[in-house]
């Protein structure tokens, strides 16, 4: 009878350890997702918001090349864009398809220059940076928190040369034309920002 008794002591005590060793064991994976989850979302969001900033660049871009022409310096875009593009359309458009758009557009533009449209010269000229850039600027710099610095400086000194082209703050918010570019330049401030507390954190 004792020895009946110490078994079924020591069998509520094994199962009382793992029945603890089960509750720890599921409060880690319980943690491990949640925290999965939150780093995939920051993941996520940073892509989501390349994308944004990329689109918000091209946007400005096509701005001024439409009747809204403005007075800032909108060949800063292309570095811009050169940066902030997501890595899938960056690796496309770095391999041999950039390859042979750039290929067109640098012979088009030495042999027919009057045939080349004015619209294009930009987009050309970003095409040709992306296939032409040293790994150093292509990678290291790029997927770095200095191409991130180099696109939130960008940004910066748009909005400065907008607000001083429209004439103020308020008036960069009140004209008809200044409302769009204001816009467009301030989606340029997300993904910098947003990737630079990123990095600190």
């Amino acid at each position: 009878m004792g020895k009946t008794y110490l078994r079924m002591k020591t069998g509520s005590v094994a199962n009382d350890l793992i029945n603890a060793d089960f509750k720890d064991l599921t409060a880690a994976v319980k943690k491990l997702a949640t925290h999965a989850v939150h780093l995939g979302s920051l993941g996520f969001g940073t892509t989501f918001l390349e994308w944004v900033a990329s689109f918000a660049a091209i946007y400005l871009l096509v701005l001024d090349r439409t009747n809204w022409k403005t007075n800032i310096l909108t060949g800063l875009l292309i570095p811009y864009i050169f940066f902030s593009l997501p890595s899938l359309i960056f690796s496309i458009f770095r391999g041999e398809i950039g390859s042979w758009i750039a290929f067109v557009a640098v012979i088009l533009r030495l042999f027919f220059p009057k045939r080349f449209p004015e619209w294009a010269e930009l987009p050309a000229a970003l095409i040709l940076l992306m296939v032409v850039a040293p790994s150093l600027i292509a990678t290291t710099v790029r997927d770095d928190w200095i191409g991130v610095a180099i696109c939130l400086v960008i940004a910066g000194y748009l909005l400065q040369e907008h607000i001083r082209a429209s004439g103020g703050f308020r008036n960069a918010f009140t004209q008809p034309h200044g409302v769009s570019n204001t816009v467009g330049i301030i989606c340029l401030f997300v993904y910098p920002v947003w990737a630079l507390v990123l990095d600190i954190l």
